[in-house]
């Protein structure tokens, strides 16, 4: 396919992408926002065309920039635990593909870290979402994936758009972020781990366990 896109510099690009292998190569190489990112850019994601989970962060933080492995780190600790797997599982891109809103880490703002950059979404994430045609489950962590995906049906605040999460559908599912930070707000709102967790990893358990069947 080709995909048509507008640089940061306002000149409209085609580029043919046969495989999804190609795709993240150009991802990987991407500069376009280069001059903003105070690390300099390192594009941090993973997939394969057969992947059944899309997990959909926010942006790497800098510990996941000078690793360059997605989720390495307390957050992905916790995110591990939520989902009821272990770290092999985790890093399978057979299985999980993990695409967050912004691929660089942005550098620190007041109180944490920076928004992820809008390029990557406005440039990539159609593409990339095309060459995944066999995902089951889309988890959305935060509210710059929840704002994107969900748009209109998303609620006023991350906490109901949590809370609405039956809303969704099971192939969907919004999650609040996993870092350590967050904890005062999983202490607030024990229907988190007491009613959304088992559901999740319910049907995490089911897609991994569903690919693993022998054919007949």
């Amino acid at each position: 396919m080709t995909t048509i896109w507008k640089s940061a510099a306002g000149t409209v690009n085609k580029r043919p992408y046969p495989s999804l292998d190609v795709l993240l190569s150009e991802v990987r190489a991407c500069r376009v926002c280069a001059e903003h990112l105070p690390l300099g850019p390192r594009p941090v994601l993973r997939a394969r065309a057969d992947a059944r989970i899309l997990i959909v962060g926010q942006a790497p933080g800098a510990r996941v920039h000078a690793s360059g492995i997605p989720w390495n780190d307390a957050s992905g600790d916790r995110l591990r635990k939520w989902l009821g797997i272990d770290v092999p599982s985790f890093y399978d891109e057979s299985r999980f593909a993990i695409i967050p809103m912004g691929f660089c880490y942005p550098g620190r703002g007041n109180g944490g870290d920076k928004p992820p950059r809008r390029e990557c979404a406005q440039i990539w994430l159609d593409s990339l979402l095309e060459k995944l045609e066999n995902v089951q489950l889309t988890l959305l962590i935060g509210q710059y994936a929840q704002r994107h995906f969900l748009a209109g049906r998303r609620k006023r605040s991350l906490t109901e758009t949590v809370g609405a999460w039956a809303e969704y559908g099971p192939a969907v599912m919004p999650l609040p972020h996993p870092s350590p930070r967050n904890q005062p707000w999983l202490q607030r709102h024990p229907w988190f781990e007491r009613d959304l967790l088992p559901v999740l990893r319910a049907r995490v358990e089911a897609i991994l366990a569903h690919e693993a069947e022998p054919a007949r």
